[in-house]
């Protein structure tokens, strides 16, 4: 640790003083007990008071939570914490052009999911009284205003006077030091609590694990100091705070950031100090509604009321262990829990699927289908039934954001999926609101700008007299031989750092001696390590520093090669000119993915001749960092065993860990290696020859049979096979007669791709199971074309082993077709025996009007058909009420203008034939159409 920084830092001074009575004693205002507990407040009034007293007492910016989804950050599935979308602001990052560089006080109520990674809760809910997978974290934040002092004192007058909470139940940790880290006692923050009034006994020092908070392995962190809440009261708790005692909780937490992690785990203090508080809203509902279990709350119990309407389970009773016989409550809470973060985490655009946070979202649905079903004996269609109670519980979007964060989600939506402006203007307009139009017109600017300046910036490359210019100048080509110079020590790649002199510097339009700050060019070095795009593979990423200013990088955007010379398209971070001496950084991982990836692509170029023949012919192909494609000259598209047969011989090639061999031969030598695959171009001479396995040189002597791989290529490839671990063909189609690409990913996400396939074959499995079972005996216990239809769009568009979602789609389709005939036999069943009923009630009339109890539309059809069929001379009409939707169904046989009457009174639409029509309505009463119905005359 860099220990000078930190001995400097000296206590501020103490403005507070206390409320009254010495340090160490309770005033009379904040020790009030009211009885020996707080006030019980609705929860909605607990969130508003907490963003009230921030924003209109202490001049707090209040800014909306972000969506469960992270915004550009890779690290987390789901926004975890009230901090995350504030990075930017502790990392120093925020562009200085946006609103939040200019947040200086922020109060909000955040969005949280907990369910997978670091922070990963999902198992424990249910078991227990207070997990959650979803929770909302209030917070306030100082960005380089306030610090410790202001917030402790707002932190205990909030809590004290504002929610009521006797004092005397309160207790307060701080950070006690580390010898082992060099870190001193947070004595600031002690003498801050005493001087605002917690007794000495109430205040206790804890370690790093307790009190010291960090961002992660590197980056700001800082000692924080937590307010425990005693639920018993009436006696000394102090040896239960943070001892995972249910009667002492945690309530919240104030984080002071003053340092920043460095790279080698030592300490320097951060130029501006920040606050990052947070109070998970759950768990302070509990306290001030005097309840233990956050599930006793009336965040939860409307929803725990709605869950047993819909469920043959008793009431909630809040047991748990052995005591919950049958976890019947366990799943109460898990089915509460569980339909929040969906309903949260879908109207964030997180949905249910088959990788990362999807992949996680889907097993919280499956965890509360399994709930709900097996346990609570729910019926089919009761988890989606719950999410208006949940809506009502949370607060809707649109009832409850200004106009400008709407403007924001309309332009989202129609920039990012293509949705209708006008159709946006339609819905808000039947719900009272209206996009700012100024705003949106601002958004289109800037969007149309951005597009132009892409198109722009994509002009950076050498003209004809530019290139002419270079050689007039005798400027010498690039010499970029260092991109191949990598080696393997001790299974690690080691890439050659690369010292190179700016030669050339090229403004878009012509060649120009300096460019200055914020410029795009085209740089032209003496030498470069970087592989500029060609043959298919993409080009290198990373930046260069400039002799003398070594802190200031400039990011290489793009890497073209012309006429000789390798062009490193720039921004330029600070002024350039011709002669300066500038370090090459190689982004290592980028590289050494395109590495794996053409290799691979090579290997599967063999292993395809070797199963289909040697008329198979590479019509072109493209590697890049995450996924590899070959295209490829074939009669029609892989079968299941070809595909396999395919992937079984890369595979055998990648566990056998062959070395790769190149070498630099005279274009007519190279043509004399047997087996060598080319493809229609113009090569260099001499050219790059890539074997696998074999080397070049054994190849030339003709020492063996060919069968390996072996091409020309001028890509970066591994020196050994096994670092792509595995490949998996994710998608195979022909694009046109003749002509199949394949699609195929390597390493992780070949494992992911497995790992999907199986979850995927485990629901056709399960749908397979419910349809080979006893026949169903009604519609309602049919299983549905929409869950068949559901399944089927996941397995053809999730990426997964292509044999595997042949196999998997011949499969569905054999389904659907067995379940379209059992459910059109069942409504055929279901039409004649409601049309024999109503016979018997009706007799053969000529004005046949009656409802019947059915939920499709092709029922009512067929029964007007059966009874139409019976009574040849009588009209008949019939409406049945769909309870999932709430409209009317409508079907006659009748002319069609009777039939359109109809639908209008109930404000609907119809259709069909002069002779048979169908239609629908939006009421679900259907006693006024039937009565209309009656005082139809009869021809």
């Amino acid at each position: 640790m860099a220990g000078g920084p930190v001995r400097m830092f000296r206590l501020l001074p103490r403005r507070l003083r206390p409320l009254s009575g010495p340090p160490g004693c309770l005033s009379a205002r904040s020790a009030r007990s009211f009885s020996g507990v707080p006030p019980e407040l609705p929860a909605a009034l607990v969130r508003s008071t907490f963003l009230d007293f921030f924003r209109q007492k202490h001049g707090h910016q209040l800014v909306p939570s972000s969506p469960v989804r992270p915004r550009g950050d890779p690290s987390l599935l789901f926004v975890n914490a009230g901090m995350n979308q504030f990075k930017p602001l502790l990392l120093g990052t925020a562009d200085p052009r946006s609103e939040m560089s200019s947040y200086r006080r922020v109060v909000n109520s955040q969005k949280c999911v907990r369910a997978g990674g670091k922070h990963n809760d999902l198992e424990d809910v249910g078991r227990d009284q207070h997990h959650h997978t979803f929770f909302e974290m209030l917070g306030n934040w100082s960005f380089g205003d306030y610090f410790k002092e202001e917030a402790c004192s707002m932190a205990w007058s909030l809590l004290t006077e504002h929610y009521g909470i006797p004092a005397d139940r309160l207790y307060v940790s701080y950070f006690g030091g580390d010898a082992a880290s060099h870190l001193p006692a947070d004595e600031e923050t002690r003498h801050i609590w005493l001087d605002i009034g917690v007794p000495p006994a109430r205040l206790l020092p804890f370690g790093l694990k307790e009190n010291f908070w960090e961002m992660g392995d590197c980056g700001p962190c800082g000692p924080c100091t937590e307010i425990h809440y005693d639920h018993v009261g009436g006696r000394d708790a102090a040896v239960l705070v943070n001892a995972d005692s249910p009667d002492v909780v945690e309530i919240w937490n104030l984080v002071f950031m003053q340092y920043n992690r460095e790279v080698d785990h030592s300490l320097r203090m951060l130029p501006q100090f920040s606050v990052d508080t947070g109070m998970g809203l759950e768990r302070l509902v509990s306290v001030l509604q005097g309840r233990r279990s956050n599930y006793d709350t009336d965040l939860f119990t409307p929803l725990l009321h709605a869950i047993q309407q819909r469920s043959r389970a008793g009431p909630y009773g809040g047991r748990t262990g052995a005591a919950d016989e049958g976890k019947v409550d366990m799943a109460y809470r898990v089915v509460a829990d569980h339909v929040r973060t969906l309903s949260v985490c879908i109207a964030d655009g997180v949905h249910p699927g088959m990788s990362g946070a999807e992949l996680v979202l889907r097993r919280i649905l499956r965890r509360a289908v399994r709930f709900c079903v097996e346990v609570l004996q729910a019926p089919q269609g009761a988890l989606a039934s719950l999410v208006p109670t949940v809506s009502h519980i949370l607060v809707k979007y649109i009832s409850h954001n200004p106009c400008g964060q709407v403007t924001s989600v309309a332009w989202s939506l129609h920039r990012n999926l293509g949705f209708p402006l006008d159709l946006v203007d339609l819905m808000l307009e039947e719900r009272g609101v209206q996009v700012d139009r100024q705003e949106l017109d601002r958004l289109m600017a800037e969007s149309q700008k951005v597009k132009l300046q892409a198109g722009a910036q994509a002009q950076v490359t050498l003209d004809v007299l530019s290139l002419a210019e270079l050689q007039r100048l005798a400027v010498p080509h690039t010499d970029d031989s260092l991109k191949y110079q990598y080696r393997l020590e001790r299974g690690r790649y080691v890439f050659p750092a690369c010292s190179a002199t700016v030669l050339a510097l090229y403004d878009g339009q012509a060649l120009v001696s300096e460019v200055s700050e914020g410029q795009r060019c085209g740089v032209i070095l003496d030498q470069t390590c970087f592989y500029s795009e060609q043959g298919g593979q993409s080009h290198d990423q990373g930046y260069f520093t400039r002799e003398g200013l070594q802190d200031v990088l400039y990011p290489v955007e793009a890497v073209v090669l012309a006429g000789g010379y390798v062009v490193h398209q720039v921004t330029a971070a600070d002024s350039l000119k011709t002669g300066d001496q500038v370090q090459l950084h190689l982004d290592q991982v980028h590289r050494l993915s395109c590495m794996v990836k053409h290799t691979a692509t090579h290997i599967l170029n063999f292993a395809l001749r070797e199963v289909l023949g040697p008329s198979v012919q590479q019509r072109g192909s493209h590697v890049a960092a995450d996924r590899l494609r070959f295209d490829f000259s074939v009669k029609g598209s892989l079968d299941v065993s070809q595909l396999q047969q395919v992937e079984r011989c890369v595979n055998d090639i990648i566990s056998a860990n062959h070395n790769v061999h190149s070498q630099e031969l005279p274009l007519q030598t190279a043509g004399h290696i047997n087996g060598l695959r080319t493809v229609d171009e113009v090569y260099p001479d001499p050219v790059r020859v890539v074997s696998v396995g074999l080397s070049v040189s054994d190849l030339l002597d003709d020492q063996t049979d060919g069968r390996t791989s072996v091409e020309l290529c001028c890509g970066t490839h591994l020196l050994q096979t096994g670092a792509i671990e595995d490949l998996v063909i994710v998608s195979e189609r022909q694009m046109v007669k003749g002509i199949s690409r394949v699609v195929a990913v390597t390493g992780r996400e070949a494992t992911r791709a497995r790992e999907a396939g199986q979850v995927l074959s485990q629901d056709v499995d399960s749908l397979s199971a419910r349809l080979s079972g006893s026949a169903p005996l009604s519609l309602d216990s049919a299983v549905d074309n929409f869950s068949l239809h559901c399944v089927l769009q996941a397995v053809d568009n999730t990426p997964i082993p292509q044999w595997q979602r042949r196999e998997l789609q011949i499969h569905l389709r054999a389904m659907q077709r067995n379940s379209n005939t059992t459910v059109r036999k069942l409504e055929t069943r279901e039409a004649a025996a409601r049309a024999q009923a109503l016979l018997e009630k009706n007799g053969r009339k000529d004005l046949q009007v009656d409802a019947v109890e059915t939920d499709s539309l092709s029922v009512v059809m067929k029964t007007v058909n059966r009874l139409s069929a019976a009574a040849p001379r009588s009209y008949v009409m019939l409406l049945a009420h769909q309870g999932h939707s709430g409209k009317v169904l409508c079907a006659c046989q009748v002319p069609k203008v009777t039939m359109t009457r109809v639908s209008d009174i109930r404000g609907g639409r119809a259709g069909g034939s002069p002779l048979v029509a169908k239609g629908t309505g939006r009421s679900s009463d259907i006693t006024e159409a039937l009565s209309a119905l009656m005082q139809l005359p009869v021809p």
